[in-house]
């Protein structure tokens, strides 16, 4: 069999491993063990390389930016910084057209910031801007799509797992591709935030209950207000925290571990203030900050003896030979990967899709010379996609399961989320037509 069949032989039993159910860590190991046994005959290379692999993974300094990052998230979450975010931009806002979901848009920027998770924005505005959205005259299904699309901020303004994941696999820059991702992360967030004026404007039966407007109307509905020092007093920590972790990393003064590491003790500082770790939370927040980080950490163990199986295999330069071949060019390869992503979007989550296709599509798309922190960029916006396409479409489902109300169903949050998906195309267009947009900062 040649190296190109043997390679596609291994990645369709590694997808359908995944669709059987089986956890992707145990499949990328199976099929990595079974890959390199098979392409050399030597079951001790196998294990040998098996070895290595879970040696050299995750020895590496840099791996230590998961943990520290992943429980800055988490004590952000837990310390009502979200809420008091949404609140000053609900008080901002209020007089524009559709001015609560530019403020769940912005909001969720500012959250994304320190946090890095979709998932974890998608529930904590859930909780905090679907009822006060709703309560203002606002479609629920409006509302769950902006807040479900606008949770995928969460992946591209750094601090960003999937780049995290992403500068493993590819071998770059953790810190440039933080960087690379703020200029693509508030473009995405500015088109957002027109999209949804526009809609207000030109299709108001979309976003607003016009009944539940009427009424309000005619009750004197009394909105929130705040004085300028109430609201500076609920931005100072999140504001304190941004310029902490991104300007250290802007500047160079820390790296993306130091940044971690500090921004976790100034979440852990915040979250002392406020009072919030205790009742449990304190063990809660440590016990899922573990469960996370070694999660993901054997994910990239047995991504990176994947790796080496496809590379013992010679199926990346099979591969670029193939399209080489084909007369693609590398836009043809570029928009044919894109399409891979979006359709794997649809059956995989996000680290999957990553762990699979990383390995495979980065040296071929530096043999066509495509820049890898810019190629990182696409891909993970590519890869947020799958976030808000069914039927696996995990962010929505994290609103679904966290609003929990059987009176909106799934497909009504798909539905909210459907502009959001098409905005996020254009801006992959944009980024994919003019790679100094993700570039220009290094």
């Amino acid at each position: 069999m040649s190296d190109l069949g043997l390679g596609g032989l291994l990645v369709g039993g590694l997808v359908l491993l995944v669709l059987l159910g089986i956890h992707i860590g145990v499949a990328l190991m199976a099929v990595g063990f079974f890959g390199v046994w098979l392409v050399r005959d030597n079951i001790d290379m196998a294990m040998r390389l098996m070895y290595m692999a879970a040696y050299n993974g995750v020895a590496d300094y840099i791996f230590a930016t998961i943990p520290l990052f992943v429980l800055m998230g988490l004590l952000v979450s837990i310390s009502n910084v979200g809420k008091d975010t949404f609140t000053v931009a609900e008080v901002l806002l209020r007089r524009l057209r559709g001015g609560l979901g530019v403020a769940t848009v912005a909001a969720n920027t500012v959250f994304a910031a320190v946090t890095g998770v979709s998932i974890a924005s998608a529930a904590v505005f859930t909780r905090v801007a679907v009822p006060e959205m709703v309560r203002h005259g606002y479609r629920t299904t409006f509302a769950t799509g902006t807040v479900a699309g606008s949770s995928v901020l969460g992946m591209m303004i750094p601090p960003s797992l999937l780049m995290i994941i992403y500068g493993v696999l590819a071998e770059q820059s953790i810190g440039k591709l933080f960087i690379a991702g703020v200029i693509p992360g508030f473009l995405l967030a500015i088109v957002f935030a027109v999209m949804i004026m526009l809609m207000a404007r030109f299709t108001p039966a979309k976003v607003f209950d016009l009944q539940r407007q009427a009424d309000l109307a005619r009750q004197n509905h009394i909105d929130i207000t705040l004085t300028g020092g109430q609201m500076a007093t609920k931005l100072v920590p999140i504001a304190a925290l941004v310029a902490l972790v991104l300007g250290g990393l802007y500047s160079g003064f820390f790296t993306p571990t130091e940044a971690g590491g500090v921004g976790a003790f100034g979440a852990l500082v915040i979250a002392l203030m406020r009072r919030s770790l205790g009742k449990g939370n304190l063990w809660r927040v440590l016990h899922e900050t573990g469960s996370v980080s070694c999660t993901i950490l054997i994910l990239l163990v047995a991504a990176a003896f994947y790796s080496r199986m496809l590379s013992v295999a010679g199926v990346p330069v099979a591969i670029a030979d193939v399209v080489r071949d084909a007369g693609l060019g590398p836009y043809g390869f570029l928009a044919l990967y894109i399409a891979i992503v979006l359709l794997l979007g649809m059956i995989l989550d996000s680290s999957s899709i990553l762990l699979i296709m990383t390995p495979v599509a980065a040296p071929i798309a530096q043999a066509f010379g495509f820049d890898l922190i810019h190629f990182g960029v696409i891909t993970v916006l590519a890869v947020e996609m799958g976030l808000l396409t069914p039927p696996f479409g995990i962010s929505v489902f994290t609103v679904k399961s966290t609003l929990n109300d059987p009176k909106v169903s799934v497909e009504s949050i798909f539905a909210g989320a459907l502009p959001f998906v098409g905005a996020m195309f254009l801006v992959l267009l944009l980024v994919c037509a003019f790679p100094l947009l993700s570039t220009a900062l290094i």
